[in-house]
This record gives C-alpha cells, structure tokens and sequence, in this order.
C-alpha cells in the first residue's frame, strides 16, 4: 500500500476485477480493494456485474483497512440513501371478523369445559 487510507474516507476508484462475492476495485497503482456484494447495494444482489463493470470508475467508501494483511474493504452502499421501510398497515376488522373472533372463543371455552364435564361424569 503506497498511500495511507483512513477507515471512512471516500475516494474514487476503478473496477479491476468481478467475482462472483464481490468487485476488485483499485484505488492507485498500488492499492486495491474489495467490495464485497452485500455492500453493493441495498436488497438482494444476485450477479455484481448486474451493478459493475470492469473499468468502471466509482466511488467508494473505505469500510475497513487490515494493513497486516493488505486488504480494504469497501462500500458502495454506504453512500447510498438508505430505502425507507414501509410500516405495512393492519386491514380494518370488519363486523363478521369481530364475531368470527368472539364465537371462536366461545368455542374455546365450551371444549376446555367439555374436558371437565368428561372427567365429572366418571368416564
């Protein structure tokens, strides 16, 4: 690694390689990093060169730095707006579902009772 990066720095980089886990992206003529596909985008991605292609140039943020090692890894999605999660809402209970409700524990009752009268009548 020929410059130094700093975990949270964004920067621009060109797509060296796709894989099926992630995309090769280098940073310089020395330094290259990962984005692995769950950092893609937000959602599911099935094949990364559906979102990346070789020679792309992108920007990146640097997730982490293992300078032991020489690997970085990096986000796309990071830079993205996350989506807003719809609250989904609860259908209005109509008058039939509210009776539906009260006869099924009505019911309910009648066979916890009807265990009781079994065992009074001695059988």
């Amino acid at each position: 690694m020929a410059k130094k990066y700093e975990v949270g720095e964004v920067v621009t980089g060109k797509v060296t390689g796709i894989q099926p886990y992630g995309a090769f992206v280098a940073l310089d003529d020395q330094t290259q990093g990962l984005v692995h596909i769950s950092e893609i985008t937000y959602g599911f991605v099935k094949d990364v060169s559906d979102y990346l292609k070789v020679g792309d140039e992108i920007l990146v943020k640097i997730l982490d730095v293992d300078e032991n090692n020489e690997k970085i890894s990096l986000s796309t999605r990071a830079l993205q707006v996350a989506p807003i999660q719809k609250k989904k809402e609860q259908p209005r209970k109509t008058l039939q579902d509210r009776v539906d409700e009260d006869d099924a524990n009505g019911f309910k009752s009648l066979r916890d009772k009807l265990q009781d009268w079994i065992e009074q009548s001695g059988h």
